[in-house]
């Protein structure tokens, strides 16, 4: 396997993951893009920001033989910006399936009551 796109499949197989929770416990992320979008914003702007300080400055750098080549403005690489939608995606679905679960928690308890 060429070792270029090991990250974005790492970062694929995590959508992959959690997608289930979408359907299986009604995570409802997907389902509701505009405040998908909503949230993600914050994150992307922020932590690209600080990816170029960090880049420009010189305290880290990507490696050519991990990394596709393919750079956004200010040499921001393809693949930090993946990770900065793709991992606050999956902490939504998870955080919205744990809610979904103690919903449900809450109501069999209130029905043994």
């Amino acid at each position: 396997m060429d070792d270029r796109y090991q990250y974005l499949l790492l970062m694929a197989g995590c959508l992959l993951i959690t997608l289930p929770l979408e359907f299986l416990l009604r995570a409802r992320v997907y389902r509701r893009p505009r405040r998908l979008l909503l949230s993600l914003l914050p994150v992307l702007a922020i932590f690209v920001v600080w990816d170029v300080v960090g880049i420009v400055r010189g305290h880290w750098w990507y490696s050519e033989k991990y990394t596709t080549g393919i750079l956004f403005p200010l040499d921001v690489p393809l693949e930090e910006v993946v990770f900065f939608l793709v991992i606050p995606i999956c902490g939504l679905l998870t955080y919205e399936a744990v809610g979904t679960v103690l919903g449900w928690l809450r109501q069999w308890r209130g029905r043994d009551a």
